[in-house]
């Protein structure tokens, strides 16, 4: 039995949890999300929890029974209280900003960085234009669009410049030292 799929999803006050035979319909005070799910998997809304069991012992459906189950956990929560993650920009002169539906950045290259906000996340910007904050309600679409905003300058292990995340930590490297 999974050890995660066998935990109910308790639903929290204001959070309507609806389930067809091929999709689960989240909708709370900050939004609606709604998935699919495959039919190897049950998902039934009982005493204000949601529970998720499998069909039958094969092994697709013991890898579906605790993704979907996380998957709906991530709903409810996101419907609830949303996501954030915080991403530090390091190195003298970088610096990001919101401008309408783009974050311009400067991170130490000839032009700047102009990324389009997607629809469903809200970004801001704090502490000195240092700190890039991306919440949303849907988790997957939070954490992808922080990782590519990461990407466009990762953090080196000599001097720490570029972009990291908020709880990340930079193993530092020596460098060279002259030998005469």
């Amino acid at each position: 039995m999974s050890r995660i799929g066998i935990r109910p999803v308790l639903v929290p006050q204001g959070v309507k949890v609806s389930v067809t035979p091929t999709q689960v319909t989240v909708e709370g005070p900050k939004g609606k999300l709604s998935q699919s799910y495959d039919p190897l998997v049950e998902i039934a809304v009982r005493d204000g929890a949601v529970h998720v069991s499998r069909k039958s012992d094969s092994k697709q459906a013991k890898a579906f029974h605790g993704l979907y189950r996380n998957l709906v956990s991530n709903m409810v929560v996101g419907v609830s209280e949303g996501f954030k993650k915080a991403l530090i920009i390091n190195g003298v002169g970088y610096r990001a900003e919101v401008q309408g539906k783009l974050l311009v950045m400067s991170l130490g290259y000839s032009t700047d960085f102009a990324v389009a906000i997607p629809e469903g996340i809200a970004v801001s910007v704090e502490a000195n234009n240092q700190k890039v904050v991306v919440s949303g309600i849907d988790r997957c679409l939070v954490g992808k669009f922080a990782s590519e905003i990461r990407a466009l300058r990762l953090p080196e292990p000599y001097k720490g410049k570029g972009i990291r995340y908020e709880d990340e930590t930079i193993r530092k490297k020596v460098g060279k030292t002259g030998v005469k």
